[in-house]
């Protein structure tokens, strides 16, 4: 029985995406729930998985190429379905210029009788041990292995017990199984010939390369110019001074990575400075829809995290109901699956409000762009020790500079200030945090 291989439903307002790359290729088996392509969306990279187990008989949509929701990708039959197209190797007479005779290898696995697969899976279906079980591939531990391993060692036909391993914990890798094959394949030594000098003419690099934008970077540089031309963004400034925030973090930090197993960052302070900030300033936690304005009753912080692909902006959840180390704890979860690209769509949307910390890159002032609809977004910035006035004296202090950006139509100047004292206020009197001032 054939499967189809469709794309999914990919979360609210997402209508379509692009093939990233298959991770298999025709011919290669596959167990249920196993991934078998990358999609790009506009907010994240998903997996596709295998609804089935089996061998993928046709890919319908090369790598590139865009695809909606529910169009058909590919396609997976039973493991016996390709033996029908698979070469009677074993039929063809030996050649005469046949090399001495080795050990034989294993059948390929589309030659194997479909009666011997096993299904040791829930509910009767087939896992990847069974599929290597099938191939008589059964020397070895594989499972501690990647999935290139397993792969390869599953097309040659190889007992991994054979293969020298050379990566960590005695694992084998993809070039061990690489390596293997070439020398098992290569032709006897010939006898070294003398070497000729010849020269070699190497061509001028390009200089210029045009690669095409992906699907996450056309969507981030749509919807920022999209607030630019929508909303009337205004940023407005100020600076905080950091010694009582740091003195906290450095006279608790370790008690409190003991207790919570997780760091203590500045993060979380802020957070909680915003969403006191947001209940005493409602407009800033607000979004225009139309000629409503819509206010949140629920304070769901928005985390600029940059990764390879691109800045995406996952989201923390009642953060007035959080604890620190529940926000740190969040972030760090958050901050990971995003850089690993398996963050879920559902998971960066939704935001009320944004931060966003150019001062893990050295930036010492910016002016954030809206992360819309939302109407207000946080810059952070470096620490940075400067000569400030204090009591009539000049004192050296850590000091950032914070960056309030908003939508005018929204908020108003005297709004917008006033949040940004509340915030200032709490980080240079984190008692008040703790009191709910």
């Amino acid at each position: 029985m054939v499967i189809e291989i469709v794309v999914p439903e990919l979360g609210e307002s997402i209508t379509e995406g692009t093939v990233a790359a298959w991770l298999k290729q025709v011919g290669d088996l596959v167990a249920v729930d196993e991934p078998v392509l990358e999609l790009e969306t506009d907010k994240a990279t998903v997996e596709i998985c295998a609804p089935k187990a089996g061998v993928l008989t046709e890919i319908v949509v090369g790598a590139g190429e865009d695809v909606e929701v529910g169009a058909l990708l590919g396609r997976i039959g039973e493991a016996g379905e390709a033996m029908a197209s698979a070469p009677a190797a074993a039929s063809k007479a030996p050649s005469a210029k046949t090399p001495a005779a080795r050990p034989a290898p294993k059948p390929a696995i589309s030659q194997l009788d479909p009666a011997r697969l096993s299904r040791s899976g829930p509910g009767g279906t087939v896992t990847r041990d069974d599929l290597l079980e099938f191939a008589g591939i059964t020397g070895g531990d594989l499972s501690r292995h990647g999935p290139a391993v397993r792969k390869l060692v599953a097309d040659h036909g190889l007992d991994p017990s054979e293969i020298p391993a050379s990566g960590r914990d005695g694992r084998i890798t993809k070039a061990d199984v690489q390596n293997f094959v070439m020398r098992r394949e290569e032709p006897p030594t010939r006898s070294p010939q003398p070497e000729t000098e010849v020269e070699v003419e190497t061509a001028p690099a390009p200089q210029e390369e045009r690669v095409r934008m992906s699907r996450m970077r056309r969507t981030i540089a749509g919807r920022l110019k999209e607030a630019q031309n929508t909303a009337a963004i205004l940023t407005t400034f100020n600076e905080v001074d950091m010694g009582p925030v740091r003195e906290l973090r450095k006279r608790h930090r370790e008690e409190f990575e003991t207790k919570h197993g997780v760091r203590l960052g500045y993060t979380s302070f802020f957070a909680k400075a915003c969403v006191a900030g947001l209940k005493q300033i409602p407009a800033v936690n607000a979004e225009i829809d139309g000629d409503t304005i819509v206010y949140k009753h629920h304070y769901d912080i928005s985390m600029a995290v940059s990764t390879p692909n691109g800045l995406v902006v996952p989201v923390i959840r009642d953060c007035d109901g959080k604890s620190f180390a529940e926000i740190e704890a969040s972030l760090a979860d958050l901050a990971q699956r995003a850089r690993d690209g398996s963050l879920g769509v559902e998971e960066m949307q939704g935001g009320t409000f944004s931060i966003t910390n150019g001062g893990v890159f050295g930036s010492l002032l910016s002016t954030p762009i809206l992360n819309r609809p939302q109407s207000a977004i946080l810059g952070l910035h470096k620490i940075e020790d400067r000569p400030v006035a204090r009591e009539g004296a000049v004192v050296i202090r850590p000091m950032m500079y914070l960056a309030l950006s908003y939508d005018h139509r929204l908020v108003d100047g005297r709004e917008a200030v006033t949040f940004l004292i509340q915030v200032k206020e709490a980080i240079e009197s984190p008692a008040r945090l703790l009191l709910e001032l």
